[in-house]
């Protein structure tokens, strides 16, 4: 790992400070009238999602963690808790469903996922950006309702439900952001 001065800290930014992992979320240069700089930094705990203001001096010397990126194929889900394998070593990994929260409805049996890991303990996990559904269920057309403002909620087979513009009708297939959970636009 390597250290910095307490004024590199920038948004995104992975430290090890008070012994536990830190993400930097905001940053902000200060020079007051009296006395030295500081950065003033907004941090978030990895571990437990904790926050934190913290002000850090250009003296100050942090240590910058390295988070490995490995890619892992999502197997299966058992009880609470979800079985993802490592491609390269086929090792399987189970990881409670809460670690990835709401977003664990996109899982799909063979994505490949990345997980950010440290020390080879996993502290985050990234989803393909955009995935492929089938809509189960779509409300019907309201008469007189403009086509250029109007949305209307359909249900997806994994269950979550997306405001879909009205020329969609269930048993089309859509592609959905999986980051803000949107209808992006329909599957080829």
């Amino acid at each position: 790992m390597a250290k910095i001065n307490g004024n590199e800290i920038r948004p995104g930014m992975v430290i090890e400070y008070q012994d536990t992992l830190w993400a930097a979320v905001k940053t902000m240069a200060v020079k007051p009238g009296k006395g030295p700089a500081y950065n003033q930094v907004e941090l978030k705990n990895l571990i437990d999602g904790r926050k934190l203001n913290n002000r850090f001096g250009s003296d100050e010397r942090v240590e910058r963690a390295r988070l490995e990126q490995k890619d892992f194929q999502f197997l299966y889900k058992q009880g609470d808790s979800l079985v993802f394998m490592d491609n390269d070593s086929y090792e399987q990994i189970e990881l409670p469903e809460d670690f990835v929260g709401e977003r664990s409805a996109f899982l799909q049996d063979g994505m490949t996922v990345t997980l950010e890991m440290h020390d080879e303990r996993p502290i985050g996990i990234k989803l393909p950006d955009y995935v492929t559904l089938e809509i189960v269920e779509a409300d019907p057309v309201v008469k007189g309702q403009t086509a250029s403002s109007s949305y209307k909620p359909a249900k997806l087979e994994n269950g979550l439900r997306v405001m879909v513009p009205p020329f969609i009708t269930a048993g089309e297939k859509i592609i959905v952001d999986t980051n803000e959970v949107t209808y992006v636009r329909r599957a080829e």
